[in-house]
Parts: structure tokens; sequence; C-alpha cells
């Protein structure tokens, strides 16, 4: 039985990556860090599951800060394949944060390449790589030769990961490979990230439990999917004849202005813009009923907003990615379209909100 080691196991891939190794039949083992609180939702169907814990899946205290975890955890193990998906994620928060986005991002994967060296395990190694590695893009669409021009500490954290891991499979002959992912998203999406707060609000909205949404800058474009197949994309890169660097990505870019348009659609309302720049916001332009409760909602309210404060201090604009390498090499592609993408999201808020209300009444 193949054991794969996974950091950043509580996260959004983390957890979708677990379920599709266990269900390949690996015994599968994740990074977790000591805290006060737990922080497992996304994997406690798994670590509940008296047939999977302490069977096919075991987890263990470690930081990609902390050196001597990652020797620990390493021979303890000895696994046939890391994915280091551990980071402090979030481009925003990267500026407020960016000694600590560093030290996580760029050196936690230094640290976990020179602990696989020392101890001179056999392993391969994934690294999360991220499409915010072009920021100021140089060409449209981006494929696995465009040149990196990162705008955030985040970026350049991952710049320097992206570089080392490259470094180390030339110098150390490591099997270790950047999977250079585009936006992917889903249910298990981080609240505070832009689609999942789209989704969560508008649910929200709709049944009355917010007043509206406030976002930054409505015209970014990104490349979004969805992380299931992303993650599977994962596996299938450790799986290549030779170590090399794959962009995971549809090829389509759509607005964060679309996202929320999609996101309300869903639920049967059409809103309308009014205003440019921080004076735009998002009217409700007609309600439709399609057996959702929007009780929450009524014609000519302002739902959405713009507010300077989630601006970030240099913007990624255009973000699209060229899959093609990854089609070729690996026969991956995506399968969810953007459109199902938001539906699927919004709908999981809204049957989420749902159960909150009934269970407070």
């Amino acid at each position: 039985m193949k054991k794969a080691l996974i950091t950043g196991i509580t996260g959004q891939d983390g957890s979708y990556l677990a379920e599709i190794l266990i269900k390949k039949g690996y015994e599968v083992h994740g990074i977790i860090r000591r805290s006060s609180s737990f922080n497992t939702g996304r994997i406690d169907h798994l670590y509940n599951d008296p047939e999977i814990l302490n069977k096919k899946l075991f987890l263990h205290y470690g930081d990609l800060v902390d050196t001597s975890s990652l020797h620990r955890i390493l021979e303890k193990v000895n696994p046939d394949e890391i994915y280091n998906l551990a980071a402090q994620s979030h481009v925003k928060v990267s500026f407020d944060l960016p000694d600590y986005t560093a030290q996580v991002d760029a050196l936690g994967t230094l640290r976990f390449l020179d602990a696989i060296r020392e101890t001179g395990i056999k392993t391969k190694f994934y690294q999360a790589s991220t499409s915010e590695l072009f920021g100021k893009v140089q060409e449209v669409p981006q494929t696995e030769k465009t040149p990196f021009y990162p705008r955030s500490p985040y970026g350049v954290a991952k710049l320097y990961a992206y570089w080392i891991i490259v470094n180390y499979r030339e110098a150390y002959h490591l099997f270790a490979c950047n999977g250079i992912l585009f936006n992917h998203e889903s249910p298990r999406r981080g609240e505070t990230f832009v689609t999942r707060k789209i989704t969560r609000a508008v649910a929200h909205i709709a049944l009355g439990l917010q007043d509206k949404l406030v976002l930054g800058n409505l015209d970014a474009k990104r490349d979004w999917g969805y992380a299931p197949e992303y993650c599977e994309g994962m596996w299938m890169i450790l799986q290549h004849p030779t170590p090399e660097d794959f962009i995971l990505a549809t090829g389509e870019t759509h607005s964060v202005r679309e996202f929320v348009e999609k996101s309300f659609e869903i639920l049967g309302v059409t809103i309308e813009w009014q205003g440019k720049k921080e004076n735009e916001k998002a009217i409700v332009h007609s309600i439709v009923d399609k057996n959702f409760i929007t009780r929450g909602i009524k014609k000519g309210q302002i739902v959405v907003e713009v507010s300077p404060q989630y601006y970030r201090p240099t913007e990624v604009d255009l973000l699209i990615g060229n899959p093609e390498k990854a089609k070729q090499l690996l026969g991956w592609k995506h399968e969810t379209s953007f459109d199902e993408l938001v539906k699927i999201m919004t709908l999981a808020d809204y049957n989420k909100a749902i159960k909150k209300i009934s269970f407070n009444t």
C-alpha cells in the first residue's frame, strides 16, 4: 500500500485530496498544526469514520516553520508521495502578514526539501504553486513558459518556492514538481475568499440573514475551476514518469462581477449595476420564483456595494491559463463549467443557511 503525506490536509484541497487518495487505496498521513481549538471540519467525515481513522488516515502534529517536526514525521511515515498544500494562501492577508507568509510559503518549502534530502527518503514531492506567480501578466493566456511577475507578498513567496523546487530537482535529482493551479473553488473554500464570500452572502441575503455584500474590484478576472478535479490533477502530476511542472486551468476567464450576477441568478434574482468605481452598486431588478425562499430580497434593494478597503495595493487584473501540456501529457482536463461551479457553491451555501434557520427555529 502506498503512503501519502499531505500538509494542509484540513484545507479545501487537502480534504479533497485525502478523499481521492483513500479511494485509490493509499494510506494517507496528514500534518496539522497544534491548536487550542479543532480545525478539522473539512475532514471530520473521514476522521469520524472508524473504517478510515487509524487504518487509512493518520494525523500528525507538525508545522512548516518547525524543521524538527518535518524530520520526525518523514522518518516515521517514510511516504511514497508528499503533497505540500499548506500555506498562508490569502493574497490580501499577505500584505498584512508578509513575514509570516514568507516563512510558511517560501522557507517552509525549503525546509521540507532539505528534510527530504537529509533523511535520504525516496519520495515524490508535489508543490502547490499558483497562478498568482503571473501577477502582472506578460502574455495571455499563461503557459508554463510565461515569465513570472508576482504582485503580492503571497505571489513572491510562492515564486521562491517554485524556483527552489526547480533548483533542488536539478541539483539533487529529487522528484519534485510544481503544480501551477489557477483558481479552483468549491463549497469547502474558506469564507474569506471572494468566491465563497459571494455565494455565502447571496444565500444569506436571499434568506434575510444579511443586508448586502461589500466587495472590492468587480472587474478582476480569474480562471475558475472546480477544486476536486484539480486535486485529481495533483495526483496525476506525481504519476508522470518524469518530474515536471504543469499548469492546471480551464482556459476561460470570468470577472468577479459575473460571479456575483450568476450567483444571484441561481436563486432567481436578477440584478443591475448603477454608478461607477467606488460608488457602484447592484440593485435588485427582478425576482423569479424558482422554488427558493427569497424572503430577504425585494425589488430595488441594494444588495452589493464596493469599498476601497477590499482593493489590493497591487491588483492582478487578468488570469487565464493554458492547460494544454497537462492535457497532452497527463490526460487531465476540467469537466465542470463556470456556471455549474457557481451553482454548486451557491446551492451549498443556500442549503446550509436553510438548515441553520431550521435549527434555530
